[in-house]
């Protein structure tokens, strides 16, 4: 799967502050398309709808080929763009953040609104993690009961995503592995097992691993 390793956010997530009065709602979103991103824009101008401000920008594709912003009537390139100059900062793009601003009656000014949005933008960064897209392998194990604390034990330390487990007569685990770190992962769980353990690959996909360290 020879596909460009780029940065996005993990998951939904929202962080909000107090700036002399004014209250600030940083959120940021995963949005694979266009399309995703607006719609994103419109749930939380609906469910912001009595706010003083919705402020957003984007960035969609692998390349980062669709960037879009919005002061949404704050005075012009004190929002929006400052939004879009932390995600560019920290190299992220399928995804879309909205800061939300409700007026506490005291002026910001120009620069003040550039610290605040950039604020809100790093806060939904921050909430909603910044991972890196890599080729995977998701796996079906499945492992019979003596064998579970070790094999949790196992899995512990390795580079993999436990996914789902699920308890019938046997366990099952639905893991995911970097493809890069597959054939190493699989040689260590044959060793651990002694041969015993065959997982199952199910299928290859594109997903988000949080960034190291975090």
């Amino acid at each position: 799967m020879a596909l460009k390793l780029y940065k996005t956010l993990l998951r939904d997530g929202q962080e909000e502050f107090i700036i002399n009065k004014s209250r600030f709602i940083g959120h940021g979103r995963p949005c694979e398309t266009e399309e995703d991103a607006l719609a994103f824009l419109s749930e939380m101008r609906t469910k912001y709808r009595d706010a003083t401000h919705n402020c957003y920008a984007y960035i969609i594709g692998p390349n980062m080929g669709v960037m879009r912003y919005s002061d949404d009537g704050e005075p012009g390139g004190t929002a929006g763009m400052p939004i879009i100059e932390v995600m560019k900062a920290r190299g992220v793009t399928n995804c879309a953040v909205v800061v939300t601003r409700y007026f506490g009656g005291v002026l910001l000014g120009a620069g003040g609104l550039v610290r605040a949005y950039s604020q809100g933008a790093a806060a939904a960064l921050r909430a909603a993690g910044v991972g890196t897209m890599h080729p995977t392998a998701r796996y079906l194990l499945e492992v019979g009961y003596p064998m579970l604390n070790r094999a949790d034990y196992f899995l512990k330390d390795e580079p993999v995503l436990v996914e789902d487990k699920a308890f019938t007569d046997i366990v099952t685990y639905t893991l995911a592995v970097r493809c890069a770190d597959e054939d190493a992962f699989l040689a260590r769980l044959s060793n651990m097992s002694e041969g015993t353990l065959a997982p199952l690959r199910c299928e290859e996909l594109y997903l988000a691993w949080p960034e190291e360290g975090a």
